[in-house]
């Protein structure tokens, strides 16, 4: 209660003008008192009129009050100071670079808490107080503190503008009404502000409908990601026990390996050794009869040699040279050539596996439109070269692995498990996925633009890898008479313009794949909307026996 008291006095014992402690105060006859040095200057602005007024009452007074210095109420002042009477109100009210701040204040502006539209002015809480008394000034217009107010004014007339016209489009005076905007469609700012206001609340509207639609697709997203990572989690967790079994296994494997060599070593190093001790036995036992059969020789008695000689002369049978080279080596290289195999098999996995998961890409945009013109579809143009490992041995690739052509000789091709042999087709080495956008250029006597799954069929027959003849592969066979699509042995009939180029379109998410004829403009020639569930590979091929398209070609375009 005591510091609202305080508050209290504080109030009373200011300026209104200045809101600081009166100082040298004067009191005029209404009753108010202001600083003397204050109330002159305020007065010093109404001398053209003639007319004085109070700030606060805005009473009128003629002529110009002679003011003298109230000392009683200067005495109350100083009093009240001594007792730790603080006059400035806090920084934070008076007015920064960046504030509207009162056009009645004078020294140290105060902040602005209502703009009048009809004074074109500025007022804090204690200049806005005649707006609140005064019944006149209660029918102004109050707005929020405003630095614009001078456009209110025009420039012409320095009237507040409170008319629209919609001819020009611009905010007028009624003077302007009646000069350069005569005979305009003119209408109050007031009607032009509740028209506006319409429109205001549908364009409202619709921003808060794209609003909604886009935090269902920030959700939607959300739930992809959470999906994503519920998925990642799900697969390291079953590749970490996949893998931590394999290692289990192949750690098995290898101390069985190494058990089975070892004991391979013992029972061969036996064997051998067995046989080198029977061949020193031998050895022995020979040296023995030399010596027996030397000292034999030197015998003179004729009849101890003949009755001797028979049983030192028979020898026991010697050990075959077939039994010593039957060395057990070969084994071990046997073993470690398995064991090598076993490592070139892994590693091809392993490398099977790098690719499948380099090669998918997760889509999680939202659903864009299809291109329109060929700019737009080069956008989403990607660089593929053709995998000579797929390649039939009558196809010579060349250009960088992005041209083929069918030959008549076999071309010289190491043996390989994607190549195919009973159709002459390649594949391309990337995979494909997203939205993607190629081009190939043919000539000859025609050509099969595809696309197909990694693991379809490398041979077997027409049927079982033949690009469009399984559920593998889509392609659209290209002949100079026309077009033909084959999906799954199901042929459909093409009309489109013939053209050297034909221009493939694959969103692979939206299961989207297109077939244009590409010219001085694109015309589509076949639309696909299917499910792809694997990642897809571009394939080049001729539809039947080699001989009849010997010598054609077929190109992936480089785009720009």
């Amino acid at each position: 209660m005591a510091q609202k008291g305080v508050e209290l006095d504080r109030e009373t014992f200011s300026c209104s003008i200045c809101l600081d402690l009166l100082k040298d105060p004067g009191t005029l006859p209404c009753g108010h008192s202001y600083c003397i040095n204050c109330i002159q200057s305020f007065w010093d602005g109404e001398d053209e009129k003639r007319i004085y007024s109070c700030p606060q009452c805005r009473q009128s007074f003629t002529p110009r009050p002679v003011l003298m210095k109230n000392t009683m109420l200067a005495d109350l002042v100083e009093e009240l100071k001594k007792t730790g009477l603080q006059a400035a109100p806090a920084d934070h009210c008076y007015a920064g670079a960046e504030d509207v701040a009162c056009d009645v204040c004078t020294g140290r502006k105060l902040k602005a808490f209502k703009s009048c539209l009809q004074c074109v002015a500025s007022y804090c809480e204690k200049h806005l107080q005649p707006h609140r008394d005064s019944a006149p000034l209660q029918k102004h217009k109050l707005v929020e503190p405003s630095k614009k107010l001078q456009e209110n004014i025009c420039s012409r007339h320095d009237e507040v503008m409170k008319m629209f016209c919609r001819t020009d489009q611009q905010c007028i005076c009624y003077l302007c009404s009646v000069d350069e905007h005569k005979g305009h469609d003119t209408v109050s700012a007031a009607a032009e502000r509740t028209e506006r206001q319409r429109e205001l609340e549908g364009s409202r509207q619709n921003i808060q409908q794209r609003i909604q639609d886009t935090e269902k697709d920030v959700k939607l997203l959300q739930q992809e990601v959470e999906a994503i990572s519920r998925s990642a989690d799900k697969a390291v967790e079953h590749s970490e026990k996949i893998f931590t079994e394999l290692i289990r296994l192949m750690e098995k494997r290898r101390s069985d390996v190494k058990q089975q060599l070892r004991w391979q070593q013992e029972t061969e190093v036996s064997r051998v050794k067995e046989l080198q001790e029977k061949l020193e036995q031998e050895i022995t036992e020979l040296k023995r009869k030399d010596a027996e059969l030397e000292q034999l020789s030197h015998t003179e008695d004729h009849t101890l040699f003949l009755q001797s000689y028979p049983s030192l002369s028979a020898l026991s049978e010697p050990t075959h040279s077939s039994s010593i080279n039957i060395i057990p080596r070969r084994y071990f290289e046997d073993m470690t050539a398995a064991v090598s195999g076993v490592r070139d098999k892994l590693q091809d996995a392993l490398r099977e596996t790098n690719v499948s998961l380099t090669g998918t890409e997760v889509n999680v945009s939202l659903p864009q439109p299809e291109p329109k013109t060929r700019a737009e579809f080069v956008r989403y143009s990607h660089q593929i070269t053709l995998d000579p490992n797929t390649a039939h041995t009558l196809l010579l690739l060349s250009e960088g692995n992005r041209k083929v052509a069918v030959m008549r000789q076999q071309q010289s091709y190491s043996d390989h498990p994607d190549r195919f042999s009973d159709w002459c087709q390649v594949l391309s080495r990337e995979s494909l996925t997203g939205r993607c956008y190629w081009e190939v250029e043919w000539s000859g006597e025609g050509v099969s633009v595809a696309v197909a799954y990694k693991n379809i069929s490398r041979a077997g027959g027409w049927i079982e890898c033949g690009f469009g003849r399984n559920d593998k592969s889509w392609a659209l066979y290209c002949y100079n008479e026309g077009y033909d699509f084959l999906y799954n042995k199901v042929q459909t009939p093409v009309s489109g313009p013939r053209s050297s180029r034909v221009g493939v379109y694959l969103d692979h998410s939206a299961g989207i794949l297109s077939f244009y004829s590409v010219s001085e403009t694109m015309t589509l020639l076949h639309r696909v909307q299917t499910t792809f569930t694997q990642p897809l590979y571009a394939g080049l091929g001729y539809p039947g026996l080699f001989l009849i398209y010997s010598g054609s070609t077929a190109e992936l375009c480089e785009l720009k």
